[in-house]
């Protein structure tokens, strides 16, 4: 089913349409769910190795359930968590391991 505004068979990738989700709301103190500070967490730059690791893991296992259930809120936390965690491991790990079997043909 085409989305309203997206041209058939997807042609915006999830970056290109990421700005739909920046979390703007989430500045303002009044539209933040309960529990939520508008602070994401803790800033990944301080996070141990093993505790990146976890806390990237923890949100690749929650990805589809947030992605098809969560309020748009909630969505928006977790793609910018997703992208501030994901940035700070190709910063620690900018040769990280490839896989040779992942790599397509050019």
């Amino acid at each position: 089913m085409r989305q309203e505004g997206y041209p058939p068979g997807g042609g915006a990738s999830p970056e290109e349409r990421v700005i739909e989700w920046s979390g703007d709301h989430l500045a303002d103190p009044t539209t933040l769910g309960p529990g939520l500070d508008g602070e994401l967490g803790v800033d990944p730059a301080e996070l141990p190795d093993e505790d990146l690791i976890r806390e990237i893991h923890s949100l690749h296992r929650t990805r589809l359930d947030t992605l098809r259930h969560a309020a748009d809120s909630a969505l928006a936390h977790h793609l910018r968590r997703t992208a501030e965690l994901e940035t700070e491991y190709l910063a620690r790990y900018p040769s990280r391991e490839i896989d040779p079997s992942r790599l397509r043909d050019e």
